[in-house]
């Protein structure tokens, strides 16, 4: 077949032929794992990104000044530094601290030490000297250290009298175990459907404490408020309901990252994580297009597989009129989550912390106690704008400083808000912080927001402003887009889905790419 595809440089190219084995359509994240993982099974791989940029959630930009660089989407790259499918990109700068288990320089699928031509992974892991910290009102705060024991110490020091004196050892009988269990347990949560499983003895523990809702885990196994807060911030990240089953489960996942491979940021920004990708595959021979959105899959080249790091809206779009009735109202059904409302702050110094051990968290969780995060959560999941959101919030340049001109620092935070909200919440952020934090906001030069329209216009797969490709619930989690032992692959021989609205689901892992492609591949006679 002839196309018309432009340059690698977004410029039109006029009619060429295209010869491809495999056509992948997004450059996030997922998209370019997926297409990696094609390349290095020897397939002649084209990417077509409708943005001027590849990366997705992983653009870094100068949003408020100049100088001031900002990640649009993701910055804390925990999963990526953990995860199969990347962590063979990223190495720990000189320097960092990091006990216990090193993501750094373990080969991903394959074997691969990082792209073709380099010596080593491309992309520094800079470690703040804290992975997060929780602040507490009159008290210190709660602090995540890299050390489960430090960690376990430190809450029964923070936790406060009475009938809800901290056990010391409760942090560590909870999450001891699981970071125990060594990279094998975070494998295998990102390959649930792998048979057999990864590390099936841990994965059982696993499952059988992150079924619970965080707020009933976090009553029964910790006491003191600073440990359940801290665990409550943590599955917040799952932008559900505190009180739904397996919300638990997405907090013990963050919090063994944090203590087996830490919370890094990428010097320079999340943008250098994709442009790694990007040579990887350039280096196999592949070939990304920018500028070049899809509306329909018979614009496509003829490829043995088509792999679309898409949400099933987008999917329904471009593909609704070739797929079978019956799925094509199964991608109708999915539902998308809450959305976020952010902002990103260009700071003329350091956060004012009113505990100073925060300064020192690259993550901040803002909400307060156990009992007010899973309101305000509560009451997004409800449809309502909380008064005191939960909110997220990074200070990158306590890790990388190279993100800011000398002496200034970044700072970015966001809430979250029902799907579509027009509400602005700069206001509610900010109240947050300077509750922790008083005099925060004489140290902002500049600031710029964006709502969950914004969000949408700068990714297209951000929904409503939700970045999680879907709500993740008990229901979405198992039928994720739908109910399958393959559920990447679609009823159309030779097109799947790989975007995070696929499992393992949200998260900068690249895994719903690699699963995809591991397909397939397998389906076509290759191994995987």
């Amino acid at each position: 077949m002839t196309g018309v595809l432009a340059q690698g440089d977004g410029t039109r190219a006029g009619d060429r032929p295209v010869d491809v084995d495999a056509v992948v359509v997004g450059a996030g994240p997922n998209g370019l794992a997926a297409a990696v993982t094609l390349a290095e099974a020897g397939w002649r791989v084209l990417v077509l990104e409708a943005a001027s940029q590849p990366g997705g959630g992983l653009r870094t930009e100068e949003l408020t000044l100049p100088g001031f660089r900002h990640d649009v989407c993701a910055t804390v790259l925990a999963l990526a530094a953990a995860s199969p499918a990347l962590r063979a990109y990223g190495a720990d700068a000189a320097g960092a601290d990091a006990p216990g288990a090193a993501a750094g320089g373990q080969a991903g699928p394959g074997g691969r030490a990082g792209p073709a031509g380099q010596a080593g992974p491309p992309v520094r892991w800079a470690h703040p000297p804290v992975p997060l910290a929780h602040p507490l009102d009159g008290r210190a705060a709660a602090l995540l250290r890299r050390d489960v024991a430090a960690t376990a110490a430190g809450l029964g020091a923070v936790a406060g009298g009475g009938r809800l004196a901290a056990d010391p050892a409760g942090w560590a009988r909870l999450l001891g175990p699981l970071v125990a269990a060594g990279p094998r347990l975070t494998d295998g949560v990102l390959s649930l459907l792998d048979l057999p499983p990864a590390a099936p003895f841990a994965l059982a523990r696993f499952g059988v404490v992150g079924v619970w809702p965080a707020t009933a885990l976090a009553g029964v196994a910790l006491r003191g408020d600073a440990a359940r807060a801290l665990l409550g911030g943590l599955a917040a990240h799952s932008m559900l309901d505190l009180g739904q089953p397996m919300t638990a489960a997405y907090g013990l996942l963050l919090g063994v990252s944090a203590h087996q491979v830490g919370w890094p940021v990428a010097v320079g920004g999340s943008q250098s994580l994709a442009d790694a990708l990007v040579a990887r595959l350039r280096a196999l021979g592949g070939e990304l297009v920018t500028g070049h959105p899809v509306t329909s899959l018979r614009e496509l080249p003829p490829a043995r597989a088509v792999l679309l790091d898409l949400t099933p809206r987008q999917v329904l779009r471009i593909a609704g009129d070739e797929l079978p009735a019956r799925y094509r109202a199964a991608l109708a059904r999915y539902r998308y989550g809450p959305g976020v409302f952010k902002v990103d702050w260009a700071l003329d110094g350091p956060v004012p912390w009113r505990d100073e051990a925060v300064a020192s968290a690259g993550t901040v969780h803002l909400g307060g106690t156990l009992a007010e995060v899973a309101a305000a959560e509560r009451a997004v999941a409800r449809g309502r704008h909380p008064e005191r959101p939960f909110v997220l919030f990074v200070q990158a340049t306590a890790a990388d400083p190279t993100r800011a001109p000398e002496g200034r620092h970044t700072g970015w935070a966001y809430c979250h808000v029902p799907l579509g909200s027009t509400v602005d919440m700069t206001a509610a952020i900010e109240a947050q912080v300077e509750r922790f934090a008083p005099g925060f906001r004489d140290r902002i030069l500049a600031r710029h927001t964006m709502g969950p329209a914004a969000l949408e216009a700068h990714n297209a797969n951000e929904i409503g402003g939700d970045i999680g490709g879907g709500t993740a619930d008990l229901r979405q989690l198992v039928a994720r887009p739908v109910l399958s032992r393959h559920p990447w692959a679609t009823p159309l021989p030779g097109v799947y889905l790989c975007s995070s609205s696929t499992p393992p689901g949200a998260g900068t892992h690249g895994m719903s790419g690699y699963h995809a492609a591991r397909l397939a591949l397998r389906r076509a006679g290759v191994a995987g």
